[in-house]
């Protein structure tokens, strides 16, 4: 499935919201990864990113976290590693979820100062200045549940309307652009109608009937001799290989096999296709 964002409308909206709540959001892709439609970040958070393992931290704290929220398809609250509250909310289609509308860089309305206790905690591989680190942290606002889940609920109906609008959407390809991806990827390996159907878990009957359409009502066997024959006669050709080794490239080890596959789809033999390239090619160049 590929998943599109169009990244202008996105900004314009999260852009508006900031305007009217002082709030910020973002978009995270369905791995949790910021599609970095702003790079604003609150000194504290910008520190934390500085360095290469504080970066990943990051990271790795949005993906965990994008995962919970996806297996549990509601509005997801937590502290991230570094100990600031951040919530995300699933932005879904036909109940697959394409992305996170994310807000954060807050605290709840406990003491701040013990907050700050529980962050220190967690940040002995910090090698900065903690007391800069220590003002940085007291610049977070704070908000109540109350205030959270009110925000959270507009996010959702603005999820809603993301989604209605378009501004991220899915193209899920066919079975049959499936298969025809799949074997155009590993013709060169060893394949069986067994394994296709396993890696792509489509069920055996239903291969046969797509191959049968792309081949023209040949079966799956035939569709990938095809596809191999194809790559043998570029390498044919356009390269001095042995034939044998063409043979081998293309996924099959045995040379009275191939060359028997390879003239049944082509009508003649690899040797002579490649006379035949050639000759054409030299009578080319002397014109």
């Amino acid at each position: 499935m590929n998943i599109f964002f169009n990244t202008d409308e996105l900004l314009r909206l999260i852009t508006n919201l900031y305007t009217l709540t002082g709030i910020r959001a973002n978009i995270l892709d369905v791995g949790g990864a910021d599609i970095c439609l702003d790079e604003w970040h609150l000194p504290f958070c910008t520190a934390m990113n500085s360095t290469p393992e504080g970066h990943q931290r990051c990271l790795d704290c949005d993906a965990r976290e994008a995962k919970l929220c996806k297996k549990s398809g509601e509005v997801h609250y937590y502290r991230c590693h570094a100990g600031i509250c951040e919530a995300i909310i699933p932005i879904t289609s036909g109940g697959q979820t394409l992305a996170y509308l994310a807000f954060g860089q807050f605290l709840d309305t406990s003491p701040v100062e013990e907050q700050w206790k529980n962050t220190l905690a967690t940040l002995d591989w910090y090698k900065g200045d903690k007391e800069i680190l220590h003002s940085q942290f007291m610049q977070f606002r704070q908000y109540t549940q109350e205030e959270v889940d009110a925000f959270a609920d507009l996010l959702k109906a603005m999820a809603t309307y993301i989604m209605v609008e378009g501004m991220i959407h899915s193209t899920a390809r066919s079975e049959l652009q499936l298969l025809e991806s799949y074997l155009e990827q590993h013709y060169m390996e060893k394949l069986s109608l067994s394994s296709i159907s396993h890696q792509l878990n489509i069920g055996r009957t239903k291969l046969c009937a797509l191959a049968k359409e792309l081949s023209g009502g040949k079966t799956l066997t035939h569709l990938i001799a095809q596809r191999r024959v194809s790559a043998a006669k570029t390498l044919l050709a356009q390269t001095n290989l042995p034939i044998s080794e063409v043979a081998d490239s293309v996924g099959i080890t045995d040379y009275n096999y191939f060359s028997k596959i390879f003239r049944s789809i082509t009508g003649t033999t690899p040797s002579a296709y490649r006379k035949s390239k050639r000759t054409l090619a030299k009578k080319s160049n002397d014109t």
